[in-house]
């Protein structure tokens, strides 16, 4: 599959789950997805037929069309306002409310311990970042006033999720190091551990009851089933290459897009935003959550392990190939084998890792993250013109630009 069919297949993708997911029927999404991607590759794979709905000539012409559109992300610098300055206090209360939600549902200081481990406030903190400009965006535009509870909950609840996510992460891949520091896997049995992550989901759901909003706990529910089916689809792969990068913008939106994009579309909904608004908060946060993964995976090919706070090539060490080894297996078609066999034959992860700088399988990478950050960008100024839909367009343009 060429670059411009990747892209083309990225936004088709998008443009999915945007008509799928967006419509208050998010839980019959899981079907129609996959027959659309069906759809797509199959119609991409036609070679001795004339020109399918979604074929050659329709990718071009897509992709021209999407390159000619500005660069959103690009904007000078004084346009946009340092969101985490203007959320500084906000998000200090998130972690203390976090922090107390753990304390008051158990006396067991052990697992307090690791279940606030990494709420110290070294993580990025995108998740609540992002909801909360998003909330003060949308109540800006409907002329509510100030955030409400309901809505600074769904920024906790997101963190929290994100977290125990982290937790389970760790586990299953055996990590020792995160943010630079050692893992709760490493401090303490990946039993307990494991306990620690799902007694974080626990509370988030007892969180989610209080909220008593049945909208709320669909959209906030669907999160969790995409998160768990996103990492079964990590442990899998997928013999062709059309099939392999449908696979992985699949597992991408449901391992990371899907709890920014249903986040935000929780919180437009307590705004009392319309349906064409709560669409948009969605996409927009499924643009960013796209590009988000993109860019962290292009990170483990060319960020220091100091910097990024893990190890490098860890993905092709677990067996994962993201979107540069996707890309570069183009220009490099020994990749294929080793993407099928995972990289386990001895030097094929150095091998990989080397004809990943060989290509331009980064700088590809690199180009279909600021895609997707050009359009959340586009989709944030269709907003009422406030702080915080000005936090939202720099948001696109930290993740655009991130080096760790």
């Amino acid at each position: 599959m060429s670059f411009k069919q990747s892209y083309a297949l990225s936004r088709f993708c998008c443009v999915c789950f945007a008509d799928l997911c967006v419509t208050g029927r998010t839980y019959q999404m899981q079907l129609t997805y996959n027959q659309s991607i069906s759809l797509w590759t199959h119609n991409l794979l036609k070679r001795d037929s004339s020109p399918a709905t979604y074929g050659p000539s329709y990718i071009t012409c897509r992709f021209k069309k999407l390159s000619n559109h500005r660069s959103f992300s690009a904007m000078p610098d004084c346009e946009t306002p340092n969101p985490y300055t203007l959320l500084e206090d906000d998000l200090k209360n998130c972690y203390i409310d976090i922090k107390r939600e753990l304390r008051e549902n158990t006396r067991l200081d052990e697992l307090y311990r690791i279940a606030t481990y990494y709420f110290d406030g070294q993580g990025k903190a995108l998740r609540p970042t992002v909801v909360l400009l998003m909330a003060g965006a949308i109540n800006f535009h409907t002329n509510n006033k100030g955030l409400q509870f309901s809505q600074r909950r769904i920024a906790a609840i997101s963190e929290m999720i994100h977290s125990a996510s982290l937790i389970h992460d760790d586990v299953i891949d055996t990590a020792d190091i995160r943010r630079g520091k050692p893992s709760a896997n490493a401090l303490w049995n990946p039993r307990q551990v494991t306990m620690a992550g799902n007694f974080i989901l626990a509370v988030t759901c007892m969180m989610i009851a209080r909220l008593k909003n049945n909208d709320i706990t669909l959209i906030l529910s669907k999160v969790v089933t995409d998160l768990i089916q996103g990492e079964l689809m990590q442990l899998g792969t997928r013999e062709t290459e059309n099939e392999r990068f449908a696979h992985y913008l699949n597992k991408s939106y449901r391992k990371t897009a899907s709890l920014l994009a249903n986040s935000s579309k929780a919180v437009a909904v307590l705004g009392q935003a319309d349906g064409k608004i709560s669409e948009l908060a969605f996409q927009y946060g499924r643009d960013l959550g796209i590009a988000f993964q993109l860019v962290d995976d292009l990170l483990d090919f060319v960020s220091s392990s100091d910097a990024m706070g893990k190890p490098t090539a860890a993905d092709l060490k677990l067996g994962l190939a993201t979107a540069p080894v996707l890309f570069a297996s183009e220009e490099f078609p020994e990749l294929n084998a080793m993407i099928v066999r995972r990289f386990k034959e001895s030097g094929d992860v150095d091998r990989a890792f080397e004809l990943v700088h060989s290509s331009r399988g980064i700088q590809q990478t690199r180009f279909l993250a600021k895609k997707h950050c050009d359009e959340a960008a586009r989709l944030a100024l269709s907003i009422r013109e406030s702080p915080y839909q000005r936090g939202l367009v720099a948001v696109t343009k930290m993740v655009a630009k991130r080096l760790k």
